[in-house]
């Protein structure tokens, strides 16, 4: 089984990041911050105005450990990495597969339908263990619709009809999601999802984590050997990582939404870490951006049992064990792929 390496997250601003032997160093004001064995990384996800020494690119590059440059609010701007390895019958058999519409619809309903499992899971977590908090009745309501659209999915046959599906399935989420926001709500009301950019703070949060769950999913992608880039839900796109873009769905409301619940409703962040810039986006201050950092890494850590392989996993392998399992479908080592359903 693959280690899980840690992946460093520099978010602070006019930090310089250079080269020492095998080590990384962070450099703030001229002031040595943090010293980090090159071997022990998996990633480095730098946000707004970090800077890299082109020497430290190369360590890096050569030693297969990814450099990505996020925007303060989350958005990918670039990806510094060394030579492409893996595979090339495995890439070859992902493109034929999402140029065969009948097996591109295929993958792409067992990810929709891990992503409305998920979803319809945690409505119910949230229900069972806060029942006398929360809108019981529109909450039973959206579990109930979302294992209709369930059923439905398994008629579904075309990639317009599942992306309807799934659309239909999100508006139900979202529309109730504001229920399970039991603390703070004068600063964490949530009315709809919306990005590009976010308007509220919990859209802000949510989006912020959708950036940094997209980027370790791209990473386990390429670990296998296939490209992020092609995907079968979300389809070609120049500059769009679809293949990554649909792994994520069957973890964000498991990794990315309970998390964003947990840090409001424990008060483990406050609308003070927050501000609405004068174009009507909201970002999350320095301090805030660290505290959901942190938070996620310590997720990443838990181990759970998975539902396919019945073995004990951290949670920050599973995607790398979802893309494993694709790899494996694709080369025809499985009957079918088995998405992550959470128990």
């Amino acid at each position: 089984m693959k280690r899980l390496l840690n992946t460093l997250y520099v978010t602070t601003q006019g930090s310089y990041l250079r080269k020492q032997g095998e080590t990384i160093v962070v450099m703030q004001n001229e002031e040595c911050k943090l010293r980090i064995p090159v071997h022990t990384l998996q990633g480095i996800i730098c946000f707004g105005q970090v800077s890299v020494s082109p020497p430290l690119m190369g360590l890096c590059a050569e030693r297969q450990v990814a450099i990505s440059f996020l925007s303060r609010s989350g958005r990918f701007l670039a990806r510094v990495e060394g030579p492409v390895f893996g595979n090339v019958l495995l890439r070859r058999e992902q493109y034929r597969w999402a140029d065969n519409l009948e097996k591109a619809n295929e993958i792409a309903r067992s990810i929709v339908t891990a992503k409305i499992y998920n979803s319809r899971l945690v409505l119910q977590r949230g229900l069972r263990e806060h029942p006398e908090n929360i809108g019981s009745e529109e909450l039973a309501i959206a579990i109930d619709r979302l294992m209709v659209n369930l059923k439905v999915l398994e008629k579904a046959n075309s990639l317009e009809s599942i992306r309807g599906i799934e659309g239909e399935a999100a508006r139900t989420y979202f529309k109730v999601f504001n229920q399970m926001i039991l603390n703070q709500k004068e600063d964490f009301s949530f009315n709809e999802r919306n990005r590009r950019p976010p308007l509220d703070n919990v859209n802000a949060l949510l989006s912020f984590l959708y950036s940094v769950l997209a980027r370790d999913v791209a990473s386990a992608l390429e670990t296998v050997g296939l490209d992020p880039a092609v995907g079968y839900l979300h389809r070609d796109r120049p500059s769009r990582p679809g293949l990554a873009l649909d792994i994520m769905e069957e973890f964000r409301s498991y990794l990315a939404d309970r998390l964003a619940l947990k840090l409001i409703n424990l008060k483990q962040i406050s609308g003070k870490g927050f501000k609405k810039t004068e174009t009507g986006a909201v970002l999350m201050d320095d301090n805030t951006r660290k505290q959901v950092i942190v938070s996620y890494q310590s997720r990443k850590q838990r181990e759970i049992t998975h539902p396919f392989l019945k073995e004990k996993v951290s949670v920050g392998l599973l995607p790398y064990i979802q893309a494993l399992l694709l790899a494996r479908y694709l080369r025809h080592d499985l009957d079918g792929y088995p998405p992550f359903l959470w128990r």
